[in-house]
């Protein structure tokens, strides 16, 4: 077996906007990291299997650096990853008023980009190219 440590190329990025109540913390998160895989589906690993031989289903093959920061770092983060048409996902303060997918989407496509109220983004991508989206926010405490 390898134990050499793995080291990746790419990155996982969430950015939480830091006056998020520990709740819509979790929310945005989950919601925004599910996004990811439907699209970009090599950051999937493999299956899991316990000793029993019992399955459980596939994760992220690395792991996810959560980031918070100002309304406005935020906004310039999102502009970054438009601008290097990284791989992506948003929510909006407008989701946490709504209770369906659906909505949520009709929600998003209501706001012009630039009016977007974001509290979430997440980015996938070279690692080079994320760091400098995530410029100027923090490590999540």
């Amino acid at each position: 077996m390898n134990t050499e440590p793995i080291r990746f190329d790419t990155k996982i990025a969430v950015l939480l906007r830091a006056d998020l109540e520990p709740w819509q913390r979790l929310n945005v998160t989950s919601f925004l990291v599910s996004g990811l895989g439907t699209e970009v589906p090599e950051v999937i690993g493999e299956p899991y299997e316990d000793a029993d031989g019992v399955p459980y289903l596939p994760m992220f093959r690395q792991p996810v650096m959560v980031f918070e920061a100002t309304k406005e770092v935020l906004a310039t983060a999102h502009a970054r990853a438009l601008s290097r048409a990284l791989p992506r996902a948003l929510f909006t303060s407008d989701l946490f008023a709504t209770g369906n997918d659906r909505d949520n989407r009709a929600a998003v496509r209501a706001v012009p980009t630039a009016d977007l109220d974001l509290v979430g983004l997440a980015v996938y991508g070279p690692r080079n190219a994320v760091d400098k989206v995530v410029k100027g926010a923090r490590m999540h405490p």
